[in-house]
C-alpha cells in the first residue's frame, strides 16, 4: 500500500510519496520513481504508474523533468515527449500532474487555488541558493497567480541534524550573505550543520508567498520510509532510489 504525506495547507490534489508500496527490490526496495537510478526501468515505470493512478491521472500525464540543480522553472501545458532540463514546473492545466524527484533535497509544492495555478520545485542547497524557488513563483505569476495567494509546502528532506558540511560550504553562503549564519550550527571539529528546510522557508517567506511550511520529515533518519543520498553514501551502497512529490489541479 502506498503511503502518501499531504498538507492541509494545500487545496489541490497532491502527495509527498514515501518509498512504501512500490515494486522495486534490493537497495531500491519500494517506490523508486527515478529513471536516473540503476534500477530496472520497467520496474520504475510500474512505480510511476502507481503514483499516477493514486493522483487520478494517466501515467502519460505525470510530468517530470531532467533535474540538474538549476533555477529553471518550466511552464507545462500538457504531457512531455521528452524530459527537458529544469528543476521546477508550473501549470494552469487541469489533469496535468507535476512530479519532482528527490533523495534529501527539498521537494516544494506550490498552489494559488484562487487563480488555478500550481507549481513544483526541486530545491537542494544549490538550487535554493541560485533562486529556483523565486523562479517558480515568478513563473506562476506569469500564468496569473498572485504571490500573496501562493501556498508553498516543503516535503520530506534532510534535516539539520543529519546535514554536516565543511567550512568551504559555510563560507560559500556566509561570504555572500552574512545573514545566512543563522542556518548553521556547530558540528564536530570544523564541521557545521546546515538547516536546509529553514533556509528554504526563509527564501519563500522573503519572496512574499502567503503561506510556507515544512512537513517536518527527515529523509536521512527514516530508512524504512525515505530514500536518502547521504545515507546511501555513508553506508557505501551502490545507488539509491528517488522519492516523488506530485501536485495536480
Amino acid at each position: 500500500m502506498l503511503h502518501i504525506i499531504t498538507s492541509k495547507a494545500l487545496a489541490p490534489r497532491h502527495g509527498f510519496f514515501t518509498r512504501k508500496g512500490g515494486a522495486s527490490s534490493g537497495i531500491f526496495a519500494g517506490l523508486n520513481c527515478g529513471y536516473g537510478s540503476s534500477d530496472q526501468s520497467e520496474v520504475v515505470a510500474i512505480n510511476r504508474a502507481r503514483v499516477a493512478d493514486a493522483m487520478g491521472v494517466d501515467d502519460t500525464h505525470l510530468v517530470t523533468v531532467h533535474q540538474t540543480h538549476s533555477a529553471i522553472a518550466l511552464p507545462v501545458t500538457g504531457p512531455l515527449t521528452i524530459r527537458p532540463e529544469a528543476d521546477a514546473m508550473v501549470t494552469a492545466v487541469p489533469g496535468v500532474a507535476l512530479g519532482i524527484l528527490t533523495a534529501d533535497c527539498q521537494p516544494v509544492l506550490f498552489a494559488d487555488s484562487a487563480a488555478g495555478v500550481i507549481g513544483a520545485a526541486h530545491a537542494g542547497w544549490k538550487g535554493a541558493k541560485d533562486g529556483v524557488l523565486e523562479a517558480t513563483i515568478g513563473a506562476m505569476e506569469a500564468l496569473g497567480a498572485r504571490r500573496a495567494n501562493i501556498t508553498a509546502v516543503i516535503g520530506p528532506c534532510i534535516s539539520q541534524a543529519a546535514y554536516e558540511v565543511g567550512p568551504e560550504f559555510y563560507e560559500g553562503f556566509t561570504d555572500e550573505d552574512p545573514e545566512t549564519r543563522r542556518f548553521f550550527a556547530n558540528g564536530a571539529h570544523d564541521r557545521m550543520l546546515f538547516d536546509l528546510p529553514a533556509y528554504g522557508l526563509s527564501r519563500l517567506r522573503a519572496a512574499g508567498v502567503g503561506h510556507a511550511e515544512w512537513c517536518g520529515h527527515c529523509t536521512y533518519g527514516a530508512p524504512d520510509r525515505f530514500y536518502s543520498y547521504r545515507r546511501t553514501t555513508h553506508l557505501r551502497e551502490a545507488d539509491y532510489g528517488r522519492l516523488i512529490s506530485v501536485i495536480r489541479l
